[in-house]
């Protein structure tokens, strides 16, 4: 499976996935028209290893809520992102039964690396 998780109106996102152009195998979920599936949130859990790691804490409405003063669990992590799209991190790809998650230079580059295996 060769998916990609993002948010059409993120520019981050935009420009990540036109700077790696790729191919029509992979499907594009535009996280805010197209919300995420708790069957989808767990699969990328399990790839992921936990929820904190997909829970995007740089989020406005994470400092709004004021989530950064509380102490939160894994249930929690998972609740607020099948909740709101802007609390999961993205973009999230997935690359068979590989999970990259952010829009970091380092993980690009690990994106690019799995695509061109």
């Amino acid at each position: 499976m060769k998916k990609v998780y993002y948010l059409k109106t993120c520019s981050t996102c935009i420009r990540i996935l036109k700077e790696l152009n790729l191919s029509s195998e992979f499907v594009l979920q535009d996280i805010k028209s197209n919300a995420i599936t708790v069957k989808q949130l767990d699969k990328m859990k399990e790839l992921a290893g936990s929820f904190e790691v997909l829970f995007s804490k740089r989020s406005k409405l994470y400092k709004e809520m004021g989530l950064k003063d509380q102490i939160l669990e894994e249930r929690d992590y998972k609740r607020y992102i099948l909740e709101h799209y802007t609390f999961l991190s993205r973009p999230v790809f997935i690359i068979d039964n590989e999970i990259f998650i952010g829009n970091s230079k380092k993980n690009v580059e690990a994106v690019k690396n799995a695509i061109n295996k």
